[in-house]
C-alpha cells in the first residue's frame, strides 16, 4: 500500500494544517467546523476559499450569515452563478472575489450547488436556517421555490466560526453541531499560506492565480478528485487490531465519565471517530490504524462536541465537595484539556 500511495503521501507532507483539514473532510465524505480568533475570521474564510479552489480544484461559495439571514438568502448563496456552474474547474471568480453576499444571486434553473460551502458565522443565523443547513447535510439536497437542488458528489460544508482557543467559542445548534465529523482551530501565528503567496505574487502571476498550482506552476489541482477517491477507497481497506479497538472504546468511556464533561458523548461522535481514524491511515501511507492515529482522530472529533459542566452541576458536588474547590479545578478546563487529560489516563497498546 505504501508504494501505491507514495506520490500522494509526498504531496500530503507539504500541505498546511487547513489543507489537511479539508482533505480529511473530502476523503471521509464528511463535514467539519473550522475556527479562529475573531480578528482573523475574514482572513481564514479567504484562505479556505483559496485552498478549496487551488489545492483541490473545487468550486466554492461563501455565505456570510447574520441574524437576519433568511431561508431564501441561504439557498441562493449555496448556488454558483450560471457561468461558474458551466465551468466548475475555473475558480478565478472565487479567488479574486471570494466573499459572496447571502443576497448575491437569484436562483436560476442552470445554477448548481458549489462543491465547497463556507458558512461564515453560521452560529449567528436564525435557528430555521441552521435547521435547513442540517437538512441539506442529511439529504444532500435543498428545496427552493422553483426547483430542487442536489449537492455534487464532492461536497463539503464548512462553518467558519469565532473561537479564541480550541473548543472555546460559539456553537451552532446542538443537532447540527453533532452532525459535523471534525473540528479544527487555526492558530493565526501559523499564517495563511495562500493569501501570503497571493500578496507576494507579481502582476503576471496574479493573472494566473485562479488556476495556477502554487507548488509547481501547473494549471491543475494539487490533489484532484481521482486521488481523493483513491484515498477514500484505501480507507475502507484499513485494518484495525482488536487492541486498538479496545483502546478507542476506553477513550470514549473515559470521555463520557470525565468530571468536566456535561451532557456526555454522543454515539454519532463514536461513529465519526471510527471513520476518521481509518481515513488518517492512508494519508500516512499505512494500511492499519496505529494508536497514535487514534489520538489524532480523538482531538479532531471531540473538540467541538465536549461541553464543560458548571461547578454547581459537577457530579462530586453530590458527595459533599466544596463549590470553591470544584470551581478552581474547572476554571482552566476546556475541550482540549479534557481530551489531553483522557489521552494521558488511557494506556495505549504497545
Amino acid at each position: 500500500m505504501a508504494s501505491t500511495t507514495s506520490p500522494i503521501v509526498s504531496k500530503i507532507l507539504h500541505l498546511s494544517d487547513l489543507e489537511l483539514a479539508l482533505l480529511l473532510c473530502l476523503v471521509s465524505r464528511e463535514h467539519g467546523i473550522i475556527t479562529t480568533p475573531s480578528a482573523c475570521l475574514s482572513l481564514l474564510t479567504t484562505e479556505l476559499s483559496l485552498v478549496a479552489t487551488r489545492t483541490f480544484g473545487l468550486t466554492c461559495s461563501i455565505i456570510d450569515c447574520t441574524p437576519s439571514t433568511t431561508l431564501d438568502d441561504f439557498a441562493s448563496a449555496l448556488l454558483l452563478p450560471p457561468k461558474s456552474a458551466q465551468q466548475p474547474q475555473q475558480p478565478d471568480y472565487f479567488v479574486h472575489s471570494p466573499q459572496r453576499s447571502v443576497h448575491a444571486s437569484p436562483l436560476s434553473p442552470s445554477s448548481q450547488i458549489a462543491n465547497c460551502i463556507l458558512a461564515k458565522n453560521l452560529n449567528l443565523a436564525p435557528k430555521s436556517v441552521q435547521i435547513q443547513a442540517l437538512e441539506l447535510l442529511r439529504t444532500r439536497r435543498i428545496f427552493t421555490r422553483t426547483s430542487v437542488q442536489i449537492a455534487p458528489k464532492q461536497f463539503i460544508f464548512i462553518p467558519v466560526l469565532e473561537a479564541e482557543a480550541p473548543g472555546k467559542g460559539e456553537r451552532v445548534t446542538s443537532h447540527l453541531n453533532d452532525f459535523f465529523s471534525l473540528a479544527h482551530w487555526h492558530d493565526p501565528d501559523e499564517g495563511f499560506v495562500n493569501i501570503d503567496e497571493e500578496d507576494e505574487a507579481d502582476e503576471v502571476e496574479r493573472g494566473f492565480a485562479g488556476g495556477v498550482n502554487r507548488r509547481d506552476g501547473s494549471h491543475s489541482a494539487l490533489i484532484p478528485e481521482s486521488e481523493i477517491s483513491h484515498l477514500a477507497q484505501l480507507s475502507q481497506q484499513v485494518q484495525v487490531d482488536i487492541e486498538v479497538t479496545r483502546y478507542q472504546m476506553n477513550i470514549v468511556s473515559f470521555l463520557r465519565m470525565h468530571r468536566a464533561v456535561a451532557d456526555g458523548i454522543t454515539p454519532n461522535a463514536t461513529k465519526h471517530l471510527d471513520k476518521l481514524m481509518r481515513c488518517l491511515a492512508p494519508l500516512h501511507g499505512v494500511d492499519f490504524v496505529a494508536p497514535a492515529l487514534v489520538g489524532v482522530a480523538v482531538k479532531k472529533v471531540y473538540l467541538h462536541r465536549i461541553r464543560i459542566t458548571s461547578p454547581e452541576d459537577e457530579r462530586s458536588m453530590q458527595w459533599g465537595s466544596k463549590l470553591e474547590a470544584v470551581a478552581a479545578i474547572l476554571a482552566d478546563m476546556g475541550p482540549e484539556e479534557v481530551v489531553e487529560d483522557v489521552l494521558g489516563m488511557v494506556t495505549a497498546p504497545i
